[in-house]
């Protein structure tokens, strides 16, 4: 597959990272030679220096014959023109980052695919409802609906009130337990585990269970004592925070600290006229924070544009006594140190934007793709179709690549957790997770 990525910036180096590894022919275009340069060394691309929305340019590079064009430079303008240029010279399907809202309304997507912009990434929408999705639930770390909530994703920091450490999986988990464990982060490596295999303190694991079992869960790992989420504090007040006050339930009450004091004028006129506050000040200063009312608040979302402060502030909430906290960090680097600190859930827009990119290259097999970035693995739903290889045999029969496992399907609408004699049927939804193997290769099982 012939693949053109327009900007070398985060979003365009994160992708290209992902895509590299199913060896694709892959391009970047970008009209800044420095972003070119600080490209990972570690990446089999061509790279061109070259204005996106230069025609002479993309009929260079060979955009007539290219698959996906996906235009992620940081001008929203550019990214839309390059995009209509790429469909308007061959490009079968384009995907546009866009930085307003408007542009990523249901009702104005067939304005933008009439330009020739077949898809819209807007990241901070994204962001925003995986950090509701978050907060509806304050003892998990990261939450994945399947297929509309008939299966549910639930990655769970383990502490000492669990029940379930420290023993062989295989005593734990029967074919009659409403819960499977499909995948485990352990300090700097993430195990795809068998029943040999234990939960131990301090692991961040991911459960697959049904809606109807999360209380159990819930139970199993001592996380009945969280209360749930009904006000939250905001640091920052930029596009994700408007997100997610627009997404956020009216249950819950929010309070946000913007230190610029024009943006806070701004919030006025941009969020819903109700459950908030907007404060003008600096939530790095602790008395503002205790005078704020910290010490009785149940959440503490960290927005800025800075990491660092970020962190910092989700450590300085969680000292005052606040369980969960959420921060964005879009620094990768800093990932693995946040989640040693042990800071709450940790949001990252160019992962969660570039694993919605990538569904696109799974050619319509694959939905609801995800790189789980703490355990550096990916999920998705794959359908089955008539036919395939999956529907010909037991799934303990298919040779599954090391990495790989599936941690239920979902079968006429009902939520079903699998085991290795289960016989997937033409038709099922199957949720498959992959740590260091190839998801283009998963696919051809089900084509």
């Amino acid at each position: 597959m012939k693949i053109i990525i327009a900007g070398a910036y985060a979003i365009g180096n994160y992708l290209a990272s992902l895509l590299n590894r199913t060896n694709e022919d892959i391009t970047i275009i970008d009209d800044n030679e420095e972003a070119l340069d600080n490209l990972n060394s570690d990446l089999d691309v061509l790279t061109m220096n070259a204005s996106p929305v230069s025609i002479k340019a993309l009929r260079e590079i060979g955009t007539s014959r290219a698959d996906l064009f996906i235009a992620v430079t940081l001008n929203q303008d550019v990214n839309i023109t390059s995009c209509a240029l790429a469909k308007s010279l061959g490009a079968r399907h384009t995907v546009a980052r866009v930085e307003e809202y408007e542009y990523a309304k249901p009702q104005n997507k067939d304005v933008l695919q009439r330009m020739g912009v077949d898809s819209v990434i807007y990241p901070e929408l994204l962001a925003a409802q995986d950090i509701i999705n978050g907060l509806k639930m304050s003892w998990v770390r990261q939450r994945w609906d399947v297929h509309d909530g008939a299966l549910v994703m639930l990655g769970i920091k383990l502490r000492e009130k669990c029940q379930i450490l420290n023993r062989p999986l295989k005593e734990l988990i029967g074919p009659e337990d409403p819960y499977h464990i499909v995948a485990v982060k352990r300090g700097n490596e993430t195990i795809i585990p068998g029943g040999d295999d234990t939960l131990q303190l301090y692991d961040l694991a991911y459960f697959m269970t049904t809606k109807e079992a999360i209380p159990f869960v819930r139970s199993i790992v001592g996380k009945e004592d969280y209360a749930d989420v009904s006000n939250v504090m905001i640091m920052g007040g930029g596009k994700t925070t408007v997100r997610v006050a627009h997404t956020m339930p009216e249950y819950m009450s929010y309070k946000i600290i913007e230190i610029d004091a024009a943006r806070c004028e701004r919030l006025g006129d941009l969020l819903p006229q109700k459950n908030n506050l907007v404060i003008n000040g600096d939530a790095r200063n602790t008395s503002l924070l205790v005078e704020e009312g910290i010490r009785s608040t149940q959440a503490f979302v960290a927005l800025t544009g800075s990491s660092e402060a970020n962190i910092l502030a989700c450590l300085t909430a969680k000292r005052y006594g606040v369980r969960k906290t959420v921060a964005v960090i879009e620094n990768l680097d800093y990932v693995d140190m946040a989640e040693s600190l042990d800071i709450g859930t940790i949001i990252n827009k160019k992962a969660i934007a570039a694993s919605r990119i990538y569904e696109t290259l799974l050619e319509g097999k694959a939905n609801n793709v995800r790189f789980l970035m703490q355990a550096k693995a990916d999920v998705a739903e794959f359908t089955a179709m008539a036919g395939s290889r999956i529907t010909k045999k037991r799934i303990y029969e298919l040779g599954l690549p090391k990495g790989v496992t599936f941690g239920g399907l979902v079968r006429n609408g009902e939520g079903i957790l699998v085991s290795g004699g289960t016989q997937v049927e033409a038709g099922d939804i199957v949720v498959v997770f992959c740590a260091g193997a190839d998801m283009k290769r998963i696919e051809k099982l089900f084509n």
